[in-house]
């Protein structure tokens, strides 16, 4: 099998990051999308190869994927590219890596545990900042606390999003806030905010529907799972959006309408905001007798960390380092893979 990695969606913000990065570490991947011009654009000036298709055509799919090992796919919203992306993997036996944020991406790739294996090849999605470093992190308070039945993930920091990201965050709006409870990922109308100390004080923290709702439960049986934001004005006011009211947003015309203003946005964060900025994460785990555990892990800006392990995690795919079926990042590589990345700290907050 050729050792090709191909970036999909490589003309886009994070895809053109992840362009750069392999580049810079001495990888050739192949760079594509959907409109030729603009992936010429983006790999002649890197003296990369490129390739141009539409995933709606599979005949052409798999004729872009010829002598591929490895997709990371950098094209959202995932909730159209995601599966015929991984179809024409399983079929050509090429191992499939993205970088969603999305549950239903997650869940939908889950379901492709036995295609994968059978073909041989790898399901991981997720392999950028959602989920990379919490994903890591739950697998380390599980391993901490075996017997946890409770997690909470809390995230502070992440306060520029790019094009794409705001993109996938309008899509979410009409859907209210997902976690896991019981095993199973249920839709909370009015979802409790809460407060965490991210190293300089308490502050306060609102619910999200993030990617470890389906994944940390995934990489660690812990039954009731949530995420949240440090409450930044974006996020409080929409977290208390009247139901209607995102009811209404979610509707095909308002979609569109915002997703248009989206496009007047820069792109994403300047290269001295993903220099300068850190992410802070802090999980919480407990146990049906009331014990807790607490660990914190501090990281680079999420795009910039996102272009780090996706790239390290294709690579290592490509080159014969990975296990067959869906995995998460932790499963893949390890709660201790993520500490492997400059700039990653984690701390155990408690015995």
């Amino acid at each position: 099998m050729s050792r090709y990695i191909l970036i999909y969606g490589a003309t886009g913000y994070t895809g053109k990051l992840m362009a750069k990065t392999a580049r810079q570490q001495g990888l050739e991947p192949i760079l594509a999308g959907r409109d030729a011009a603009k992936a010429r654009a983006v790999a002649e000036p890197l003296g990369l190869a490129w390739r141009s298709f539409d995933l709606a055509d599979p005949a052409r799919v798999d004729d872009g994927l010829k002598d591929v090992a490895v997709v990371l796919n950098a094209a959202g919203p995932f909730s159209a590219t995601a599966r015929p992306m991984a179809d024409a993997c399983i079929r050509g036996r090429i191992h499939y890596l993205d970088i969603t944020g999305e549950i239903d991406a997650f869940e939908a790739l889950a379901a492709r545990d036995a295609d994968a294996k059978a073909a041989g090849v790898m399901l991981l999605p997720g392999a950028g900042f959602d989920v990379a470093p919490s994903d890591c992190l739950a697998a380390h308070l599980k391993r901490r606390l075996p017997n946890a039945t409770d997690l909470k993930i809390y995230i502070g920091g992440a306060a520029t999003l790019s094009r794409g990201t705001m993109k996938t965050a309008i899509e979410g709006i009409a859907a209210g806030t997902r976690v896991r409870r019981g095993g199973r990922i249920v839709t909370l109308d009015r979802a409790a905010s809460g407060a965490c100390d991210f190293g300089q004080g308490p502050k306060a923290t609102a619910p999200v529907s993030w990617g470890d709702v389906s994944t940390a439960y995934h990489s660690t049986g812990i039954p009731n799972i949530e995420v949240q934001f440090e409450a930044t004005p974006a996020i409080t006011a929409l977290a208390r959006l009247p139901g209607f009211v995102k009811s209404f947003l979610g509707r095909p015309f308002m979609q569109t309408f915002l997703k248009a203003r989206v496009d007047r946005q820069p792109e994403g964060p300047s290269d001295e905001a993903r220099r300068s900025g850190r992410v802070v994460l802090v999980g919480v785990a407990r146990n049906e007798a009331g014990e807790s555990v607490r660990s914190r892990l501090t990281t680079p800006d999420g795009y910039a960390l996102t272009a780090m392990t996706s790239v390290d995690f294709a690579h290592r795919a490509a080159s014969g380092q990975f296990k067959a079926g869906f995995q998460t990042p932790s499963l893949a590589y390890g709660a201790d893979a993520i500490l492997g990345f400059a700039g990653v700290r984690r701390d155990d907050l408690n015995p």
